[in-house]
């Protein structure tokens, strides 16, 4: 092996210790603490060697649902009702919160909020309290009482959800699978196959969109456009004009295999190609105009063995992660994408995956949860070079495996 092939970077290697934290709820349960070490890390993919996670995060009651990263601190979320916060560099329990107001299914931030959606079709707004700094007070839930009081009177503001039962077009009618955020506004998609816009300044609804034929699985915003994909096997381009009092029309339809769902939605940085991931195990690149009015079907790949639950992008990196437990890393070409790793570690599926924003010895992190209750985080080079571009329309060469070694 060459020597230029191998860098020392410090990663994670975690250690269990009780928690310190001053809420109660983050008494409950054990958390990880971390300590930095050096590691050797391969620059360029070794066919069948591991790939093994430098840190383990338990202490969910449930399976791991959600996460998402607010600065210096990782949120994530889990069918057991509870959310936790881990504070980096050291990812050690922060403060855990929201137990006993139903199965977490997203959660996003905006400024000094954090809004958890559930399944209990209601969306939960939480601060962190001004008497303690690791203690979350849920501050309100959507739709706000404001909302109701001054909607329910009217029978026009009610609409048929199911035989012989109505509700105000402000509340959803079941789970809430997935929220965005984008230019002040929240946005949510649910199994009742609507899209619902928040303001978040005051919390009001803004919009209802009968938005698809099946349940929308994942939300994504980018470039003034949010994509919504559903178990119909359609993602749905939604944008409005520059007036901000202006509702949300369809732009485009991006139509996936038939017969299968489309469990997650991302964009690439530039907002120019569209990436679904299906039930199928495949993954569909959509390349969007100029002016991101129109959009064309480029790629298409058969990533995983079973589902694709969820995806992320980071740069020039799309990770997939699948029913069948591992995450494909893919390097995104001009073409379509090519392979360049897989990872293996976690004992069941891969619900939700994130990419850190900052760049770490050369890579990233990515952090993974799984329905093993388990969060794991990985270290995910950048493969400036090293990576056969001659074959990238959507290729699917033989596995490059990634290694950390000592």
């Amino acid at each position: 092996m060459n020597p230029s092939d191998l860098m020392l970077t410090p990663l994670l290697s975690s250690t269990t210790t009780s928690s310190s934290g001053a809420s109660s709820d983050a008494d409950e349960s054990p958390a990880t603490s971390h300590r930095f070490i050096p590691y050797k890390i391969l620059k360029t993919p070794f066919s069948g060697s591991s790939y093994r996670s430098l840190s383990v995060l338990t202490g969910h009651d449930g399976s791991v649902s959600c996460l998402a990263i607010c600065g210096e601190f990782i949120l994530s979320a889990s069918h057991g009702k509870d959310i936790i916060v881990w504070q980096q560099p050291d990812l050690r329990q922060f403060t855990k919160f929201g137990q006993g107001d139903g199965s977490v299914k997203a959660v996003v931030t905006a400024g000094n909020k954090v809004f958890s959606a559930h399944q209990d079709s209601r969306i939960r707004v939480w601060k962190v309290s001004r008497s303690s700094e690791n203690i979350f007070k849920l501050v309100d839930t959507l739709p706000t009482t404001k909302d109701y009081l001054g909607k329910f009177m009217k029978q026009s503001n009610y609409v048929q959800t199911r035989r012989h039962h109505k509700r105000l077009w402000i509340e959803h009618a079941d789970s809430i699978s997935c929220l965005t955020v984008y230019d002040g506004l929240i946005y949510s998609g649910s199994w009742d196959k609507t899209l619902k816009v928040w303001r978040i300044s005051d919390l009001k609804c803004l919009e209802s969109i009968k938005a698809h034929d099946d349940a929308i699985n994942s939300l994504i915003a980018s470039k003034g456009i949010v994509y919504s994909a559903s178990a119909d096997g359609k993602i749905k381009a939604w944008g409005r004009t520059d007036d901000p009092k202006s509702s949300h029309s369809l732009k485009g339809i991006l139509e996936g295999h038939k017969d299968i769902s489309i469990n997650s939605v991302v964009v690439s940085d530039d907002g120019t190609v569209v990436y679904g991931g299906g039930s199928d195990g495949y993954i569909m690149g959509w390349l969007g105009s100029k002016d991101i009015d129109s959009w064309k079907n480029v790629c298409e790949v058969k990533a995983h063995k079973m589902a694709i639950l969820c995806m992320c992008i980071k740069g020039e990196i799309l990770c997939s992660g699948s029913t069948d437990t591992s995450i494909c890393i893919w390097k995104r070409e001009v073409k379509g994408l090519t392979k360049i790793g897989v990872v293996k570690g976690h004992g069941g599926p891969i619900k939700c995956l994130q990419a850190s924003p900052n760049s770490f010895g050369g890579g990233f992190l990515l952090y993974s949860g799984s329905l093993d209750k388990s969060i794991r985080v990985w270290w995910v080079p950048q493969y400036d070079e090293g990576v056969n571009n001659e074959d990238s329309n959507c290729s699917d060469p033989s596995t490059g495996m990634m290694k950390s070694v000592q």
